[in-house]
């Protein structure tokens, strides 16, 4: 009995005509005996739930830096929301689940320690230029694994490559996943940015919120249903547009009064300062970079900045605190 053809024979019949199907796969980089249990999208999806990358998410910034509590979004915590409200749109509209859900949970392997700051200052100081997305593309096509990548499926790649806002996925799936992203960080973003006590629910546009709901939780059953009410049936994945206005309008606001304000960008300077230093010194001391990036220079003749690059965005922000104390701070000589 395989239970993978079994399965890829209910998604023939069950899904939508517009759906990805396994079968359909353009395939790995790789060519890969397959499981007898699991089609090619739950594999994939399995092997990023299992990377470091994706561990290491649980200790990276989402908006706010250092932040003193337990109950702010990390870059992980961002990633299981954005795979929790794909994964509801996906099977509602009888999309490939196991494919929006294999996209969503890599869509941000690429990110830096301390958030967007920590890839603003890559992408200034690197003369290839750093982008979050195609920093994810680069893990799972070459740094896992001691750099043989994951040897993930050509859609889940195209979905996690472009999940940004300028982005255009080829599969309806990439497509769910890159408006789950933007419902997922604005809606969880003004509830940590509460928290924060920078404003209070009732300080939101009201244009806006009349629209969208006046609380997280209509704001995502909303914004939600909406696409699930506008793509049913159809061979694209839309909003109203009344209501993307209205997000977007909202997604402006919060650049203007949480992203941009001092509050999460209080440590920013320090951050980015910390990076730079780093950069620098592993420009100069590449003998000190871990085993598996002397691999990436040495056997596939890897250019030096970016793997230095690519050790840096690896790292979570305790890491990186360490090995700036490490490498700069003076350490307290005692008498033995």
């Amino acid at each position: 009995m395989n239970i993978r053809e079994s399965t890829e024979s209910w998604e023939a019949e069950a899904l939508s005509p517009y759906a990805s199907l396994s079968r359909n796969s353009r395939g790995r980089e790789r060519e890969e005996e397959p499981c007898d249990i699991r089609p090619v999208y739950q594999r994939d999806r399995d092997r990023i739930i299992h990377c470091k990358t994706f561990r290491r998410l649980k200790h990276k910034t989402q908006v706010f830096l250092a932040p003193e509590g337990d109950h702010y979004r990390t870059r992980l915590t961002h990633t299981l929301e954005v795979s929790q409200i794909a994964r509801t749109i996906a099977r509602a509209l009888r999309m490939n689940e196991d494919l929006t859900e294999a996209i969503a949970l890599g869509h941000d392997l690429g990110h830096t320690p301390f958030g967007h700051s920590g890839e603003a200052v890559l992408n200034k100081i690197c003369s290839e230029g750093f982008a979050h997305y195609r920093q994810s593309v680069r893990v799972v096509e070459v740094l896992e694994k001691n750099g043989r990548g994951l040897n993930l499926t050509w859609e889940v790649r195209d979905g996690i490559l472009n999940h940004r806002t300028s982005g255009s996925p080829s599969t309806l799936e990439g497509k769910i996943v890159r408006l789950s992203d933007k419902i997922a960080y604005i809606n969880h973003d003004i509830d940590d940015a509460i928290r924060a006590r920078m404003f209070v629910e009732e300080d939101l546009p009201e244009y806006y919120t009349e629209i969208l709901g006046h609380s997280v939780r209509e704001r995502l059953n909303n914004l939600i249903h909406d696409i699930i009410r506008n793509s049913y049936e159809k061979p694209e994945i839309i909003m109203s547009p009344h209501m993307e206005e209205a997000m977007q309008g909202l997604r402006t606001w919060m650049f203007e009064n949480v992203y941009r304000s001092d509050v999460p960008k209080a440590e920013e300077g320090k951050a980015q300062h910390l990076i730079v230093m780093l950069f620098n010194y592993y420009m100069e001391h590449t003998d000190k970079l871990p085993a598996e990036y002397h691999y990436l220079m040495d056997v596939r003749h890897e250019n030096r900045e970016r793997v230095v690059c690519d050790y840096i965005a690896g790292m979570s922000d305790s890491y990186a605190i360490d090995k700036f104390e490490e490498l700069f701070v003076p350490k307290a000589w005692k008498d033995i």
